[in-house]
């Protein structure tokens, strides 16, 4: 399997657009709801400007706009034609979006032009949003969750991040043991195990594994088995089952490990989830 699927195969990733269609004038995102935003810009030039950075620029050209994190910002469209875009809140499910936007900058402006074979998927785009079919919504909601694929494709093969999971799964033996971890959560993993996977030294490996990834192997193991049973739990699952599915011996033992992560058990935090 690739790099990115077992990621894909663990998430529960969601689409939900606040705006489709031309904009013109000025327009501000306060994004307060701590989500991810993406905004695809097909036509026109949009001035950004950032509040918590106070910076401003231009996009002139079709292109991806990602802030990982709620990041306050203003568009200002001056031509009177407007320009179209479209622009929805990402969700990656719970505990992924901390394993995937971990050491991401705090926003990525990434050219259309710079990634292969999107035309037909940004005309597609632009022809829902401008369109009046049954459906519309759920359907500009999936193509951009397409186009959060392709974004993250691209930033782990064109190496925008230098610290992180996305990071760690570009480097070509971190990736080794990284995706051995995520295909096997239940596995009891030694650090020696780990080292041998990635054909590194049991010092070596861990001393670069924390300098790409930002945690310990075994640290970002717990998260990557939290940030499992996470999803399993919201898809239902009992604790019993999702326990030995991440590699626990027994309930308790979860319970115990999720509230040290996590700040509560699973019950409590599945309640305030379900609010």
């Amino acid at each position: 399997m690739d790099r990115l699927s077992l990621l894909f195969d663990r998430m529960n990733l969601n689409a939900r657009i606040f705006h489709s269609g031309a904009l013109c004038g000025i327009a501000s995102f306060s994004n307060d709801t701590g989500q991810c935003m993406l905004h695809v810009l097909n036509r026109g030039v949009v001035r950004v400007s950032n509040a918590r950075a106070e910076e401003s620029f231009e996009i002139t050209q079709p292109s991806l706009l990602f802030y990982p994190a709620s990041s306050p910002h203003r568009f200002e469209v001056n031509d009177a034609s407007g320009a179209d875009l479209v622009c929805a809140f990402i969700d990656f499910g719970p505990g992924m979006g901390k394993q995937i936007l971990l050491g991401m900058p705090e926003k990525l402006l990434v050219p259309l032009a710079a990634m292969a074979g999107v035309e037909s998927t940004l005309a597609l785009l632009f022809d829902e949003a401008f369109a009046q079919r049954s459906g519309r919504a759920a359907g500009i909601e999936r193509l951009v969750e397409f186009f959060t694929i392709l974004l993250l494709r691209h930033t782990l093969d064109a190496g925008l991040v230098n610290s992180g999971l996305l990071a760690g799964l570009a480097d070509e033996r971190l990736t080794k043991a990284l995706m051995a971890m995520q295909a096997r959560p239940e596995h009891a993993w030694a650090l020696e195990e780990l080292a041998a996977t990635a054909h590194m030294s049991r010092a070596r490996f861990a001393l670069h594994f924390h300098a790409i990834v930002g945690a310990t192997p075994l640290d970002y193991l717990t998260d990557w088995r939290i940030s499992v049973a996470q999803a399993l739990l919201k898809r239902g699952k009992s604790l019993k089952m999702v326990a030995p599915a991440v590699g626990y011996t027994n309930p308790a033992a979860f319970a115990r490990a999720f509230a040290k992560r996590v700040g509560s058990s699973p019950v409590q935090w599945m309640a305030l989830e379900d609010e």
